[in-house]
């Protein structure tokens, strides 16, 4: 179960992000067979979490910065490398399906770019 964090946000469209994440996050959940595909994003960066909410556990991580990085930025271009990456990595593990937990962003730009990718890259989403 996911909870509300303590306090107010003043910011009004932090309010409405964390109101759409906690809306989307009740109603879908992964699993060992399928998934979640979590996405965080920045100005600078995009991070794809592989969460499997059965065990509570991230079985691994793509994203345009630290260690094993795809070397992109974050724009629509570097989204489709890191969804290709993605779908790449989701193949070595045998898995050909995920639930995509876009994490109360809007599903435009280089969100739709990133999903857009991992599809043609053969996973069903």
């Amino acid at each position: 179960m996911i909870r509300k964090p303590l306090g107010k946000l003043k910011d009004q469209s932090q309010t409405r992000r964390l109101r759409r994440k906690l809306s989307i996050r009740k109603k879908l959940s992964g699993n060992t067979e399928r998934p979640r595909l979590s996405v965080s994003r920045s100005n600078k960066h995009i991070a794809v979490q592989v969460i499997d909410d059965s065990t509570n556990k991230t079985l691994f991580s793509v994203q345009t910065f630290g260690k094993n990085a795809v070397d992109a930025k974050c724009n629509v271009e570097g989204a489709k490398l890191v969804g290709a990456k993605l779908a790449e990595e989701l193949k070595g593990r045998k898995i050909e399906t995920a639930v995509f937990d876009r994490n109360g962003l809007k599903y435009h730009g280089i969100i739709a770019a990133l999903v857009t990718s991992t599809r043609e890259n053969g996973i069903q989403i």
